[in-house]
């Protein structure tokens, strides 16, 4: 078992304060977007393993401790089905500002996707490059904080009512083409309308909606907010289309492929298959490859489907997913309780988000984490919370 030093991105959107409260330490004044643990090939994490002689050896991008022996790091299982990768990447992901909206392709998409634009030869680092890897993403996000996104699309009956509302002429013709067809078609008409619209008719419009959500309030609130991040942006338009989403700590989204997504505001911890596969359609000055993301969107409404843990006689509260590259699960462990067995035989990442819990011989704090290779015994104990982040192989 080893304690991991990771690394912290400063994307613009991140919030200053939430990652260093949960650290202890003190802001650094700028944004601290996403700690990443794990072993993707653009932030992989640190170790230092004991040699045989007991001393320390040099530290190691978790990358390359994997790479020496997958079978010793993942366990048989885990390589056979995933190759010779840790197949998920944890995070904390602390939001100040609204992320880009977006989508995740399926496996198949990915793969075709991805060959493509292999096949035509584009560079993997063009800012018009859409397929980075041959993976799919899924992800699930759980809350450390209350925490507001937007997920999946809402009735088009619904988002006509919150559009009408604004009393914005220029989205009465998106209002009549949400009340006039099919669920399917109208949720396509109108996003495709709205990304296609002019730009400088789209800005206006942004802005006399979000003046109008500003004046109105409550529910029209998070809309005004979102503009105030990006005036003049279509996605804040598209962001009407989809349900607007506040999780209560220890609460979780789960996002499979084609639904259409956004983090507004908050920290918590995040899962995903180790993808960086993402179609943007809204708030963001990147590149949005429209003709693909209408391929990808699944076009229907649905419910966001907050999740929470299911609690097991061992103490272990899990986060049910349909994906096998990640498992997440969390353990709230009490003074004087007898210490809980972690043993797998698949990898595990262990963070620690809450009071001072010790995994093995190790003592941690908040933000602190550690890599247990598959079949090392480990148990936890002390108080605090722990999170788990394993495959199912």
């Amino acid at each position: 078992m080893d304690r991991l030093s990771n690394t912290v991105r400063p994307y613009a959107w991140g919030s200053i304060t939430a990652i260093p409260e949960l650290l202890g330490v003190a802001p650094t004044g700028e944004p601290q977007a996403e700690m990443w643990m794990g072993a993707h090939p653009g932030a992989p994490s640190l170790l230092t393993r004991t040699t045989a002689a007991g001393k320390a050896g040099p530290e190691q991008p978790l990358t390359e401790v994997i790479a020496a022996d997958p079978e010793r790091e993942l366990g048989r299982a885990t390589v056979e089905k995933f190759g010779p990768r840790l197949p998920f990447l944890l995070k904390l992901l602390a939001a100040g500002a609204p992320l880009s909206l977006q989508v995740h392709p399926d496996l198949a998409q990915a793969k075709r996707g991805y060959e493509d634009e292999e096949r035509r030869s584009v560079p993997i680092d063009a800012p018009h490059r859409t397929y980075k890897d041959a993976n799919h993403k899924p992800e699930l996000i759980c809350a450390l904080t209350p925490f507001a996104g937007l997920c999946g699309f809402r009735p088009p009956t619904e988002a006509a009512e919150v559009m009408a509302a604004l009393g914005v002429d220029s989205l009465e013709p998106y209002v009549d083409l949400l009340g006039a067809h099919p669920e399917e078609a109208a949720l396509r008409e109108v996003l495709t309308a709205i990304l296609g619209a002019d730009p400088a008719e789209m800005a206006e419009t942004v802005h006399l909606a979000a003046a109008a959500a500003e004046r109105l309030g409550g529910a029209h609130a998070p809309y005004a907010r979102i503009a105030h991040h990006f005036p003049g942006d279509p996605g804040v338009i598209a962001a009407m289309l989809l349900n607007y989403v506040e999780l209560q700590p220890g609460e979780a989204l789960f996002l499979g492929a084609g639904v259409p997504h956004a983090y507004l505001d908050g920290l918590g911890v995040e899962i995903m298959a180790n993808s960086d596969n993402v179609l943007r359609c809204g708030l963001t000055p990147k590149h949005i490859d429209v003709p693909e993301l209408l391929r990808i969107v699944r076009f229907e409404a649905t419910e966001p489907g907050i999740l929470r843990p299911e609690a097991s006689p061992s103490g272990e509260e899990l986060y049910e997913t349909p994906v096998d590259e990640f498992r997440l699960s969390r353990f709230d462990l009490s003074p004087g309780a007898a210490p809980v067995d972690l043993t797998r035989d698949t990898p595990q990442i262990l963070l620690c988000t809450g009071g001072a819990p010790r995994a093995g011989e190790l003592d941690l704090a908040p933000g602190t984490s550690v890599f247990v290779p598959s079949g090392e015994r480990v148990e936890a104990s002390g108080t605090g919370t722990l999170f788990r982040a394993t495959v199912v192989a």
